[in-house]
């Protein structure tokens, strides 16, 4: 009987341990997981020059985190979250598509914040000749070709949407309308000579010696150009996407950002 009690005592010992070890083992397979995350952050094309550049600034302290990007229009970014892609991060070039996702439940509670601020600016190619003070000059029979943002999923077609109507002059320019699926396929529009103006970012206009700004759109004209992001719910590493969006939000990135032209508080 003795001896039962016994090998019983050592039977229950060797349980606990295993139990105990089991667990330790399933905390450092979570630190692990961790401390070797991939982030997708899904961003708007006008933010790809500053995000590439912010990415090895942010691997300097987490070099254990991989980040890929995946640029594209803001409408059709936010398409790819709804119909399930692996997102992490979602940045927007207008609240529209933010709103969208809250609103369906797919953001992580209390992770969205606002990254910085834009201007719209009319540009033509660097050695236009044409003179031009507003977007009224746009009805001269000069102007043949206008390339904007497909406004259904660009927000920056969407803002210029909105300049056109309140300057009065959407129906007369409506012909000349070319549009791009994204900000950047407008930039690349007039810099190649296939538009004779465009609506784009003040953003983009400045990483350009292509195209030259002939106007600065009125703030008024148009809804707040903002870049609303956030973490999405179905994230697999929203701590450590948490940590990216807090970096975003520090100043070096916002440095960053304001040398690419954008506006940060």
């Amino acid at each position: 009987m003795k001896r039962r009690r016994i090998f019983s005592l050592i039977a229950t010992t060797i349980a606990s341990l295993l139990v105990v070890v089991s667990f330790q083992l399933l905390d450092l397979s979570k630190v692990a997981a961790q401390s070797n995350a991939s982030l997708l952050v899904s961003a708007a094309a006008s933010l790809q020059n500053a995000m590439e550049e912010i990415k090895p600034l942010y691997q300097q302290t987490k070099s254990n985190v991989n980040i890929n990007y995946n640029f594209g229009a803001s409408g059709a970014l936010q398409q790819q979250i709804e119909q399930g892609a692996p997102v992490d991060i979602f940045i927007s070039a207008g609240k529209k598509q933010m709103d969208a996702l809250e609103q369906k439940g797919l953001l992580l509670t209390g992770s969205r914040t606002n990254l910085a601020n834009n201007r719209l600016v009319l540009i033509v190619p660097s050695n236009s000749s044409v003179g031009i003070n507003s977007l009224s000059n746009l009805t001269d029979s000069k102007f043949k070709k206008i390339a904007v943002g497909e406004p259904r999923s660009v927000p920056a077609g969407q803002y210029a949407d909105q300049a056109f109507k309140q300057s009065g002059i959407y129906d007369q320019i409506k012909p000349k309308l070319v549009y791009g699926n994204n900000v950047r396929q407008v930039l690349a529009a007039v810099e190649s000579g296939n538009a004779d103006a465009g609506l784009v970012y003040a953003s983009d206009a400045k990483i350009s010696n292509k195209v030259k700004v002939a106007v600065v759109v009125d703030e008024k004209s148009h809804s707040p150009i903002v870049y609303p992001m956030a973490v999405l719910k179905a994230s697999k590493n929203s701590d450590v996407a948490k940590t990216f969006v807090q970096f975003l939000s520090g100043d070096q990135s916002k440095n960053i950002l304001q040398k690419y032209g954008f506006l940060v508080q």
